[in-house]
């Protein structure tokens, strides 16, 4: 199992996984990247399971990202969890939108991380 984790912020990189590798048995399966271009260029080269995706991002932000993964065949069923600190109503709607499978608002709890990341590892 991988997951990518995609965020600007080492820290919450660091966050989001030490509170999954609690949960999961993945300890192994995480990339890191810092922006949606990167993020793009694992993609290419790995199959990832589940995508962590921040929204705020230099270069290329996670919202421009799900709206070009979508618009391209290998990645139309790719689960993605925007998590992020955008948290009005209208964020969350062009969220869904444009194709994230569901939606976090940081700060991220423990439990909250764990009932959005079941639903598309278990």
């Amino acid at each position: 199992m991988k997951i990518l984790v995609v965020d600007d912020s080492r820290i919450m990189r660091s966050i989001v996984k030490n509170t999954l590798k609690t949960m999961y048995d993945v300890d192994e399966g995480f990339i890191e990247a810092s922006n949606g271009e990167e993020a793009f260029t694992v993609l290419e080269n790995n199959r990832i399971d589940l995508m962590l995706l921040d929204w705020n991002m230099p270069i290329l932000n996670g919202i421009d990202l799900v709206r070009k993964l979508r618009g391209m065949a290998e990645f139309k069923n790719l689960p993605i969890i925007m998590v992020t600190s955008e948290a009005a109503k209208y964020n969350v709607i062009e969220a869904v939108k444009a194709g994230v499978n569901d939606y976090l608002v940081k700060p991220v709890t423990e439990k909250n991380l764990y009932e959005k990341v079941k639903k598309f590892l278990d």
